[in-house]
């Protein structure tokens, strides 16, 4: 139960970050960077948290689902286990996102995709020094 509830969690938080982040750096808005730009960006990551948590809570809860059937699987290491789970949130999320906008290209597929990787590995990697048991000698 402790790894959906940090999925759930932490894994929209990043993912809403992440995915501000993608979207301002591809519509041109950090052509010069200043606080006030930082200010604002940070105000808009706060107004739309909630809608992070609304849309991502579903996706997130299935990838913690997956992790706990990794998870399961013993010879399975960790680290292959967050890598396996970053690679499909990489490619679930580009499928989501990536047609959004004019632009398609390299930088918008690794961008995009990097939405969905960084929460899924964090979000494992913390329920494996949460959750999983040391090695029996």
């Amino acid at each position: 139960m402790k790894r959906y509830v940090i999925f759930a969690v932490l894994a929209p938080l990043l993912g809403g970050f992440c995915l501000l982040l993608t979207t301002t750096w591809l519509s041109g808005y950090w052509n010069e960077f200043n606080t006030a730009q930082v200010t604002k960006l940070l105000a808009v990551f706060v107004k739309t948290l909630q809608y992070s948590y609304l849309f991502g809570i579903l996706p997130t809860l299935m990838i913690a689902a997956l992790d706990d059937i990794l998870w399961h699987i013993r010879r399975i290491h960790p680290v292959a286990r967050m890598l396996i789970l970053g690679v499909i949130s990489f490619f679930a999320a580009e499928f989501l996102y990536g047609s959004r906008g004019p632009d398609s290209g390299v930088t918008q597929f690794i961008l995009y995709g990097l939405v969905g990787f960084v929460p899924a590995t964090v979000s494992s990697w913390l329920a494996h020094e949460a959750i999983d048991e040391p090695a029996k000698a």
